[in-house]
């Protein structure tokens, strides 16, 4: 009796956190757009069914991109709850593509409509974008961000991403996406001098082409969700490890090399 008791208890405490909270999710999905089926479509939208806003990096600039998002949240809409959607324009340097930002419309609410951050066009390839939404009477501004990949040097442009903490200094700031470099590399440390943290150290995030002989499976600790530290408070976090779902790593990275992160997060509140 004791143990149900106690197991009740770690229930319902566990749901008025995640009440309380709003639960954030980003995802890399590889080329999302003509590349993704039907059934891979499903697929992607029972994964983030239950977070409460979804940021996803890599949307193909093509209008298959943004019809593959629409998709997405067609099925989400045939879930049990109603969201809505947001694409970005393309990004403007090399390697352009799309951002989206999903909510559930229950949770949260856009207040100021997102932008690409055009100032930081002649530092980093695919400006992040940027929305302010509304969540539980907490108000964040969240950056969605794609780095370029290891080989062109992300430091370069990871160091600037404090300058839009800087611009917007009367918002809650939080930057989701794939860094493309792990969180303790350089390029991180004038975000840590202004208390926006990693969410997530030392988890890998993006997926092997096979096991390594000892049966390691995830690469690199690409993906994560920076916070500031002294204005929100993370009260939970995990991973969603979609290479369960297949026969093998082949067939998983056709949804996407990367997996998705997630945390919960609220603002401070004043004493």
């Amino acid at each position: 009796m004791r143990s149900l008791l106690l197991f009740l208890i770690l229930v319902l405490s566990t749901f008025f956190l995640h009440a309380q909270c709003l639960k954030v999710c980003s995802w890399n999905i590889a080329n999302l757009g003509k590349s993704k089926d039907a059934t891979e479509i499903a697929y992607i939208s029972k994964k983030i069914k239950d977070f409460d806003f979804v940021g996803i990096q890599e949307v193909s600039t093509s209008p298959a991109g943004a019809q593959a998002v629409a998709k997405i949240v067609d099925n989400l809409n045939r879930s049990g709850s109603s969201w809505e959607y947001i694409v970005s324009d393309p990004t403007n340097g090399n390697g352009p593509e799309r951002y989206a930002f999903l909510w559930k419309k229950s949770k949260a609410k856009m207040i100021k409509k997102a932008w690409i951050e055009k100032s930081l066009d002649k530092q980093i390839d695919r400006e992040p974008y940027l929305g302010v939404f509304v969540a539980a009477k907490d108000t964040f501004l969240i950056a969605n961000f794609h780095a370029v990949p290891k080989g062109k040097n992300p430091d370069l442009e990871t160091c600037q991403l404090y300058k839009i903490d800087e611009m917007y200094e009367k918002y809650h700031f939080m930057i989701i996406g794939d860094f493309n470099s792990a969180p303790k590399s350089m390029g991180f440390g004038s975000l840590l001098k202004r208390n926006v943290l990693n969410t997530f150290s030392s988890q890998k995030t993006t997926l092997k082409q096979e096991p390594s002989k000892t049966g390691e499976k995830f690469a690199s600790e690409y993906d994560n969700i920076f916070y500031e530290v002294d204005e929100i408070v993370l009260n939970d976090k995990g991973i969603i490890d979609t290479s369960l779902d297949f026969p093998d790593l082949k067939t998983a990275r056709k949804i996407s090399d990367h997996i998705p992160v997630w945390g919960c997060y609220s603002v401070k509140k004043k004493k």
